[in-house]
């Protein structure tokens, strides 16, 4: 699998941003676990402490929570908040500059919803396996 990094991010943000799209388009539920920082590193030729990384910027924001020798699992009301938070991101940052530019070629409503193609998937993580928890024990 070919996970396409992007220079322009650190991995670990990206990693992040991958859990987080599985959130939002429900492939990742509310208490479901988390891959093991050990799959994650072994599938993606990545160092596990960079997988910890962006695993613990989801800790910190409340989306994933450590469960002692058990693993990481997606928090209650994670789905929620990402929904919220990311419309209001979007709507912030990227739509302006979106309508400006649909403005500036003239494109119909009709027009964008018929050339809209399908959104492609999150790459996804590997499954989880029980080998490691991703908290160090």
């Amino acid at each position: 699998m070919d996970p396409h990094w992007d220079d322009s991010l650190p991995i670990y943000r990206q990693l992040r941003d991958r859990v987080v799209a599985m959130i939002l388009e429900g492939i990742l539920k509310e208490g479901d676990a988390l891959p093991s920082v050990r799959n994650v590193a072994a599938e993606f030729r990545l160092n596990p402490l960079t997988v910890l990384k962006g695993y613990q910027q989801l800790v910190d924001e409340s989306l994933v929570e450590k469960r002692r020798g058990r693993g990481m699992f997606v928090s209650t009301g994670a789905r929620e908040a990402l929904m919220k938070d990311e419309r209001a991101r979007f709507l912030s940052e990227e739509w302006p500059r979106v309508r400006a530019t649909i403005q500036r070629l003239g494109l119909s409503a009709a027009e964008l919803l018929h050339a809209a193609p399908p959104a492609a998937p999150p790459t996804p993580l590997p499954t989880a396996s029980g080998q490691d928890h991703g908290d160090g024990h």
